[in-house]
């Protein structure tokens, strides 16, 4: 059964490793963690740094929240357009004797 640790856990551990204190097996053997996965970890957040650190990560997340809002906008827009012209319909239907 695989362990899964917690971003918490996996930030804490990167910092231990990152202050160059210890070696990378001696965190991992303090933690319970094989030094692989630790590297693994480490790896991951020093190469996800620069997207961290540049307003163009900000940018990215800004633009796909607008294309949301834009997007739910039309749809409900579209709902209402199609509300309209069902009710229209349904009225026209009944003038003609036809159940509505």
């Amino acid at each position: 059964m695989r362990k899964h640790y917690t971003a918490e856990f996996k930030a804490q551990v990167v910092r231990e490793v990152l202050r160059e204190e210890k070696t990378v097996g001696q965190v991992a053997s303090e933690y319970g963690v094989h030094a692989t996965q630790v590297t693994q970890w480490r790896d991951r957040v020093l190469s996800g740094m620069p997207e961290l650190l540049c307003r163009k990560g900000e940018e990215k997340r800004a633009a796909t929240e607008a294309a949301y809002e834009k997007q739910t906008h039309e749809l409900y827009a579209e709902i209402g357009k199609l509300t309209t012209e069902l009710g229209w319909l349904k009225k026209k239907a009944g003038q003609f004797g036809q159940p509505k």
